[in-house]
C-alpha cells in the first residue's frame, strides 16, 4: 500500500512539474529567439539607413553600377566594406537586394535570395513594407534551421530595397540548451524534494494503518489484549484507531462474559448433577428386580453428562489461561506423556511408541502442552483398533518443533478434517464411541494460548495424524 500511495503522489508531482517545466522551457527558447530576431532587425535597419537617401547616389546604388557617380564612391565602398565586415565578424549572411532580387551589397558575394522557404516569404513581406515577424521556432534538435529576417528600405513612402539576413543558430541553440539544463536541474531538485515530502507524507498517513493492521492480526491470531497505541496521522485515522480499541474492548468483554458463563454454568451444574446421581443410586436400591437395565442407562447418561461438564469447565479454564511460554524440551515431555499412557494402551492391545531426537527445544507452556498432548493421545487410543500402533513423532523443523501423533484407526474424510477440532463435533461414523467432542478443542485452545497450533491430516496407510507445533527456542548455553 505504501508503494502504491507513493507512486500516486510522485506521478501527480511529476505531472505538475512537467506541466510547469515544459511551457517554461518553451518560453525560454522563444525569448532567446526573440532577442536574436530583434538584434538582427536592428542591424538590418542600420544597414538600410546607410543607403544613399536620394539623388544619383541612390539611383547608382539601386542599379548596382560599378562606376557610381562622383562623390558617392566613399559611401558605396563603405557599405560593401561594412557588409563584408559584419559577415566576417558574426558569421551572418547579409545582403541588400533590389526589389527584383538583384544584390546591391552582399556578403558572402555568391549569396542570393532563396527561391523558397521562410527566407523567400520574409523577402516578400519586406517588399510589402512589413518587417519580419514570428519566424519558425529554432529548437535544439533542429540544427539545419537558420534564422532569417528581412527589413524593407523605404524612400519617399516606397520600398526601394530589402535588407535580408540569415543567421546560423548554433549559439542560439547552445544558449537554449543551457537554459534548459538550468530548468532541468531545478526540476530535478524539485523532484527530490517532492520524493522526500511524499515519503514523509506517506509515512504519516500509513503509520496508523500499519499499527491498526498489526493489532488486527494479533487479535485474529488470539492475542486479544492487542490494541492500537495512540499516535499521529490524519484525524480520521486517529478516530478510527480509537473506535477500533473500543470495539476490541467490547468484543473481549463479550467473550469474557461468554467464557465466564460457560465456566459458571458447568461449575454450578456439577453439584445438582452429583446430587441427582446420588438420588438415582438411592432409588436404585428401592426398585424391584427387573429394572437394572433402565437404571444402568440412567447411570451411564449421568456419567456422560458429568464428563461433558468437566470438559466444558476444562475448556473454559483453557480459554481463560494466559500462559507464559518458556524454553521446553518437548522430546522429554513427549516421552513422559507417552510413558504415562502406555498402561492404558497395553490394556487396549495397542502399541504406543515414541520417536524423536534427544533434544527438541520449543517455546511452550509445559503444563498446557502436556494437557493438549494428553487429549490427542487419548483420542488416538480411543479410535485405534486392538493390535494397531500409535506413534508419537517429535521433529525439529526450521522454525518450529512439532509432535505428530498418528494412529491406525478409521481416520477422517477431507470434509471431516476441515471440521475436526470444532466444539462438540464428532463424525457421524463415530457416534457410538465414548466422548464429548471437546477433547481436541481443549487441546487446540491450550496450544493457541501459548502461540502454538494444532493441525489434522491423514496418516499412512490409514488413520488420523494430529500435529502439535510450537515455535523453536534458542539452545540454552551451558
Amino acid at each position: 500500500m505504501r508503494t502504491r500511495l507513493l507512486g500516486i503522489l510522485l506521478s501527480l508531482m511529476l505531472c505538475v512539474l512537467a506541466a510547469l517545466g515544459m511551457p517554461l522551457a518553451a518560453a525560454f527558447a522563444a525569448a532567446e529567439q526573440s532577442r536574436v530576431v530583434v538584434d538582427r532587425l536592428d542591424d538590418a535597419a542600420r544597414f538600410a539607413q546607410d543607403l544613399p537617401t536620394s539623388g544619383s547616389g541612390l539611383e547608382s546604388a539601386l542599379k548596382g553600377d560599378p562606376q557610381p557617380a562622383p562623390g558617392d564612391l566613399s559611401r558605396r565602398h563603405a557599405l560593401d566594406t561594412e557588409v563584408a565586415r559584419y559577415h566576417e565578424l558574426y558569421g551572418v549572411r547579409i545582403g541588400i537586394f533590389q526589389r527584383d532580387g538583384m544584390p546591391i551589397a552582399v556578403a558572402p558575394s555568391d549569396w542570393r535570395v532563396p527561391a523558397s522557404g521562410w527566407a523567400d516569404q520574409a523577402f516578400q513581406e519586406a517588399l510589402d513594407g512589413r518587417r519580419s515577424h514570428n519566424p519558425p521556432q529554432v529548437w535544439p534538435w533542429t540544427p539545419d534551421r537558420t534564422l532569417t529576417v528581412a527589413t524593407p528600405v523605404v524612400r519617399d513612402g516606397d520600398v526601394v530595397a530589402v535588407v535580408l539576413s540569415e543567421s546560423p543558430t548554433e549559439a542560439l541553440r547552445a544558449r537554449v540548451v543551457r537554459k534548459w539544463l538550468v530548468i532541468g536541474a531545478g526540476e530535478a531538485a524539485a523532484m527530490i524534494v517532492a520524493v522526500l515530502l511524499a515519503a514523509r507524507l506517506t509515512e504519516w498517513v500509513l503509520r496508523p494503518v500499519r499499527t491498526l493492521d498489526r493489532a488486527t492480526h494479533d487479535i485474529a491470531t488470539g492475542r486479544m489484549n492487542a490494541r492500537v497505541a495512540p499516535g499521529g496521522g490524519p484525524p480520521e485515522l486517529q478516530r478510527l484507531a480509537r473506535s477500533f480499541n473500543e470495539m476490541a474492548d467490547h468484543v473481549v468483554l463479550a467473550l469474557d462474559q461468554q467464557k465466564a458463563f460457560v465456566a459458571d454454568a458447568s461449575h454450578q451444574l456439577r453439584n445438582p448433577l452429583a446430587a441427582l446421581l446420588l438420588r438415582v443410586e438411592l432409588l436404585g436400591l428401592e426398585l424391584p428386580e427387573g429394572h437394572e437395565e433402565e437404571l444402568g442407562g440412567v447411570r451411564e447418561e449421568g456419567a456422560r453428562l458429568a464428563r461433558v461438564l468437566d470438559d466444558l469447565l476444562g475448556l473454559a479454564t483453557a480459554e481463560h489461561a494466559r500462559p507464559e511460554p518458556e524454553p521446553t524440551d518437548l522430546a522429554v515431555l513427549t516421552l513422559e506423556r507417552v510413558d504415562a499412557w502406555r498402561p492404558l494402551a497395553g490394556r487396549r492391545g495397542i502399541e504406543l511408541v515414541w520417536e524423536g531426537p534427544a533434544l527438541a527445544l520449543g517455546m511452550a507452556d509445559p503444563i498446557g502442552f502436556g494437557s493438549a498432548l494428553d487429549a490427542v493421545l487419548d483420542n488416538a487410543l480411543k479410535f485405534g483398533p486392538a493390535g494397531s500402533r500409535v506413534r508419537a513423532l517429535v521433529a525439529v523443523r526450521q522454525e518450529e518443533v512439532a509432535v505428530t501423533v498418528s494412529d491406525q484407526g478409521p481416520g477422517l474424510t477431507e470434509e471431516e478434517l476441515a471440521r475436526a477440532g470444532d466444539r462438540f463435533w464428532r463424525s457421524t461414523r463415530h457416534q457410538n464411541v465414548d466422548g464429548s467432542g471437546l477433547g481436541l478443542s481443549i487441546a487446540r485452545t491450550l496450544l493457541q494460548a501459548a502461540g502454538g497450533s494444532l493441525t489434522f491430516g491423514t496418516a499412512t496407510p490409514s488413520g488420523l495424524a494430529v500435529t502439535l507445533a510450537v515455535p523453536r527456542a534458542e539452545r540454552r548455553k551451558a
